[in-house]
């Protein structure tokens, strides 16, 4: 009995270092080289941090980079908060999830030494409703409980939407970003309920209404043209912060020029990739390389 857990104890412990050996293997990316197989033969592996299930347009840039032997690897978080500390530590090597608001703040705010390299899609926001409490955004009232995301950009994108839908009206010195202090009338006494982006679509049925994008609205199952009641004007003739919503490849600064991951966005920034996107997202993500 003793040998047998002797055995057990040591093939336990062989696999927990092979895990942990395995778990490091992108420390090294902070130094602005992408990864290869060790043995040199393999592609040359690029770790992109990613928000959400609606990847479908990474399938198409990885058969696009198949000829230069390039893969992208998609690393998923669950939340906004993770993925620039990620790249800003080397733990991996791009990013796609962010618009350049969100960059420019989280630069300022935390000291990140990151920069975007590509312009990729905007994803709109849209006021979903709970179907069970209101049909339209006419008949949002006194009271109602609306969810918007707790981000500073976000959350400033969020009231101004609601500003547009004429629910509320917001200082205008504050531009696109004004926070719940800036609010100075609101034309209907509703609640406005701060939550992680992430986590709206799951609070929507506690409340009369949530503001949500595209993407985290296409992985709770909603689809942004038919569910919603009210959504962002993305025309940069009408809604001057448009430039700002923009979303991007980023990378660590250092890594700025780096060909592979030039080759990276190139490849998002195609017909191919278009298509794709059109094709799975239904007008959820709207292509912005070309604007």
């Amino acid at each position: 009995m003793k040998k047998n857990l002797k055995k057990l104890f040591a093939t336990t412990l062989a696999t927990a270092v092979i895990l942990g050996l395995a778990g490091c293997g992108s420390s090294n990316s902070s130094e602005g080289e992408a990864k290869a197989d060790e043995d040199g033969a393999g592609a040359t592996i690029v770790k992109v941090g990613v928000v959400g299930e609606y990847n479908a347009q990474w399938d198409t840039i990885n058969e696009l980079l198949a000829g230069d032997n390039i893969q992208v690897e998609l690393v998923k978080f669950s939340d906004y908060a993770a993925p620039n500390r990620a790249l800003n530590d080397g733990e991996i090597d791009l990013n796609a999830f962010q618009h350049k608001a969100f960059l420019a703040n989280d630069v300022e705010t935390k000291g990140y030494d990151i920069v975007d390299i590509g312009d990729t899609i905007i994803a709109p926001l849209s006021i979903f409703n709970n179907k069970e409490k209101l049909a339209s955004i006419e008949q949002i009232k006194d009271g109602d409980v609306i969810a918007i995301p707790s981000d500073l950009t976000n959350g400033g994108r969020a009231l101004k939407l609601l500003e547009a839908a004429g629910i509320i009206e917001c200082d205008p010195a504050k531009g696109y970003v004004p926070t719940k202090l800036d609010i100075t009338k609101y034309n209907k006494e509703i609640e406005i309920l701060e939550a992680e982006s992430a986590t709206l679509a799951n609070i929507l049925p506690d409340c009369a209404a949530a503001i949500i994008n595209g993407g985290n609205a296409l992985t709770a199952g909603l689809d942004p043209t038919k569910d919603s009641i009210f959504t962002e004007n993305v025309d940069p003739s009408v809604n001057e912060a448009v430039p700002q919503l923009i979303n991007v490849i980023v990378a660590r600064t250092a890594d700025k020029d780096n060909e592979v991951y030039q080759k990276v966005v190139a490849a998002y920034q195609t017909d191919d990739v278009k298509t794709t996107i059109n094709d799975e997202y239904k007008g959820a993500f709207i292509c912005s390389w070309d604007k």
